[in-house]
C-alpha cells in the first residue's frame, strides 16, 4: 500500500512539473469526471473481503473562489475471500460471497493550491444485493487535479470511506479520472 501511495505521489509531481505553466481550466468552470475506483477494505470489513474495484460519475459546479460543489455516483464490487472456520470440532472452508454497492455523495472540493485539493463527502452506500439496505457513508480525500488539454484534466484522489450500519465498513479508496470541462 505504502509503494503505491508512493507511486501515486511521484505521479502527482511529475504531473504538475510538466504542467506548472499551464493555467488548470477546472479551477474556472462545470466539469463532469468519469473514473474507475479502486477499494482496500480495512477492519473487520477487510476480514471478509480483498478488494473492490468499480467506476464513478463526478460533477463539479463552482460555488466560490477554489470551492466547486460535488456530487458522485458510482458501482463498488467487492471480492469475497476464502475462510476456513472450525467450530465444535468441524471445520468448514468456503468463500464469502462477491457484493456489489452504489455509492451516492455529494460534498465540496475546496482547492488548496491550484492543482491540489482537499474534498469532504456525505451520502449513502446502496447495497445491490436482497435486503442489503443502505449505509450512511462519509468519505474525506485528497488529491491533484492537473490539466491535459484546455477542457480535459486528470484528477487522482485518495480517501477514507465509511459506511456506518450496523457497525462501520470502511476502505482506503483510490480513483483515477478524466475530468472534462462543460
Amino acid at each position: 500500500m505504502k509503494k503505491l501511495l508512493l507511486s501515486l505521489a511521484m505521479v502527482a509531481g511529475l504531473g504538475l512539473a510538466a504542467n506548472a505553466q499551464t493555467k488548470d481550466p477546472a479551477m474556472n468552470g462545470s466539469k463532469l469526471g468519469v473514473g474507475a475506483d479502486f477499494a482496500f477494505p480495512m477492519g473487520d470489513f477487510g476480514d471478509v473481503y480483498n478488494f473492490g474495484i468499480g467506476g464513478s460519475l463526478n460533477l463539479q459546479a463552482p460555488i466560490a473562489s477554489k470551492l466547486n460543489f460535488v456530487g458522485e455516483a458510482g458501482y463498488l464490487s467487492f471480492t469475497g475471500k476464502e475462510y476456513t472456520s472450525t467450530f465444535a470440532g468441524v471445520t468448514v472452508t468456503g468463500k464469502a460471497p462477491s457484493v456489489g454497492f452504489v455509492p451516492l455523495k455529494a460534498g465540496l472540493r475546496y482547492f488548496l493550491a491550484e492543482n491540489f485539493y482537499a474534498q469532504g463527502q456525505l451520502g449513502a452506500a446502496i447495497s445491490t444485493e436482497s435486503n442489503g439496505g443502505a449505509a450512511f457513508l462519509y468519505a474525506p480525500s485528497l488529491g491533484f487535479e492537473f490539466p491535459v488539454d484546455n477542457k480535459l484534466a486528470i484528477d487522482f484522489g485518495a480517501r477514507y470511506e465509511g459506511w456506518s450500519k450496523n457497525g462501520t465498513s470502511s476502505f482506503i479508496g483510490l480513483r483515477a479520472a478524466l475530468n472534462f470541462g462543460l
